[in-house]
């Protein structure tokens, strides 16, 4: 399904207020459901122009997606690595993962929102948001604590955030100077 057969679809969810529906149908087509997933709730909005997204549950148990009721109103790129990043979270969270400690889950997350190792089928966030997500990843790892166990293990795909993050700052500049 291309993205304007999406978006008419979508819409029509929007419009009849079927907005849990319409999470569950872009769950469904690009692949993200999990065992581990016991469907969408609702949250409050936060404002008009953020947007919030969290997985819910205790470890080792199913996982609630909550999704404020104005999901629909963002950017469909945006939205589907937000859903894809809670989808993590419901992974990890499963009595498969068990992945205990939440900057360890928060750094997986914001990094599959750059590199898309998980979810290869979620359309690439525009360079604003690489710059975004990647800043708040490289706010995790620091929350791993100095030389820990977990840094150690994350060192390389920090040095790829670094990489990417340099690579964004410098076409910023480059296109500012023409």
């Amino acid at each position: 399904m291309n993205y304007d057969q999406l978006q008419f679809n979508l819409n029509a969810y929007k419009e009849t207020g079927e907005i849990l529906n319409a999470a569950k149908f872009l769950i469904h087509q690009f692949d993200l459901d999990d065992d581990n997933f016991a469907g969408f709730g609702f949250r409050k909005e936060l404002e008009k122009n953020s947007i919030l997204l969290t997985a819910n549950g205790e470890i080792g148990e199913i996982q609630e997606v909550l999704i404020p009721r104005n999901l629909f109103d963002f950017d469909l790129t945006l939205v589907l690595n937000m859903l894809a990043h809670e989808m993590l979270h419901v992974r990890q969270k499963s009595s498969k993962m068990m992945i205990l400690d939440k900057n360890e889950r928060e750094w997986q997350a914001y990094y599959e929102m750059l590199f898309h190792t998980n979810f290869p089928q979620i359309p690439e966030l525009s360079d604003y948001y690489k710059n975004f997500f990647g800043e708040k990843a490289l706010i995790y790892y620091v929350r791993m604590g100095e030389g820990s166990e977990l840094q150690q293990k994350y060192a390389e795909q920090k040095t790829e955030v670094e990489k990417l993050l340099q690579e964004l700052q410098n076409s910023d500049t480059s296109t500012s100077l023409v």
